[in-house]
């Protein structure tokens, strides 16, 4: 084909299509925005009532008497396991970091430690089944 000989498009035409294009791509992008909007609120709200709730068990929790000096304690491998990506490699990485505040920590959580071994034989929160529940909860 001799591109020379064939007709140009009509300046009305082009013009109509480029308006229709336009059109719906707006209208696409308007829609779009409009669903990512509600769910980003809805999933707002949702955190709102966890938050709620979690402040509820919170309460209900500190108003026990005898909890006060009761400690649980959290795997690393938990913790690590919800990060996910780069996110994870740099707090390991910053945890591994040889900064004096780290081997500070360290040596706290040694000493944690060897005081848990020695009270193991003392019935904690965290093995009593009544809290179980919450503390899983914590935990995830």
């Amino acid at each position: 084909i001799f591109l020379m000989q064939v007709p140009a498009i009509q300046q009305k035409r082009t013009v109509a299509f480029l308006n229709q294009f336009v059109v719906h791509t707006v209208q696409f992008l308007n829609r779009f925005s409009t669903v990512c909007e509600e769910k980003l609120s809805a999933l707002s709200l949702r955190i709102q009532q966890i938050e709620t709730t979690l402040n509820i068990l919170d309460a209900k929790l500190s108003s026990i008497p005898g909890l006060e000096d009761v400690k649980f304690e959290v795997s690393s491998a938990n913790v690590n396991s919800v990060t996910n990506g780069p996110i994870a490699q740099a707090a390991t990485d910053q945890q591994t970091a040889g900064s004096p505040e780290a081997g500070q920590n360290n040596a706290q959580e040694e000493g944690l430690q060897k005081t848990e071994v020695v009270t193991e034989n003392v019935t904690t929160v965290a093995k009593d089944p009544r809290y179980a529940r919450y503390l899983k909860m914590v935990q995830v």
